[in-house]
């Protein structure tokens, strides 16, 4: 069973870069088809999905914020990561890995992946 945990600092200060580690356990994030998502979720608001990195290293992001997002892995050590520049209090959210088959890319539904990690909550403030 493929288990997901998210680790990063809980506090950036404005302007800064946040960078957030996904570890993976139980599967290769270079098994074919599969795909490597980050989804965050604001206080208050709706799940918003952030990007994938594909099997094959391939990326997308969401046009909302493509030009702040980045998202690499490392293969050795079964993990990705994301990273956000040019952080706002806006960026404040519990963020979360996820992964799926192709189906899942793009998607909001838990149900639509086959795994989620527990989240981590990042606050962006001075």
């Amino acid at each position: 069973q493929v288990q997901l945990q998210e680790s990063g600092p809980g506090l950036v200060k404005p302007a800064q870069t946040l960078s957030l580690i996904c570890n993976v356990s139980g599967d290769s994030i270079a098994r074919a088809h599969g795909y490597w998502s980050w989804i965050r979720q604001p206080p208050g608001k709706e799940l918003e999905w952030i990007g994938y990195i594909s099997y094959s290293g391939r990326t997308y992001y969401n046009p909302l914020i493509v030009g702040r997002v980045s998202i690499s892995r490392d293969t050795a050590k079964n993990q990705f990561t994301l990273h956000l520049s040019s952080v706002t209090p806006a960026d404040t959210a519990v963020y979360y890995c996820a992964t799926g088959g192709p189906e899942s890319v793009g998607r909001l539904r838990r149900d639509e992946y086959v795994s989620w990690g527990q989240g981590a909550q990042v606050t962006v403030s001075s």
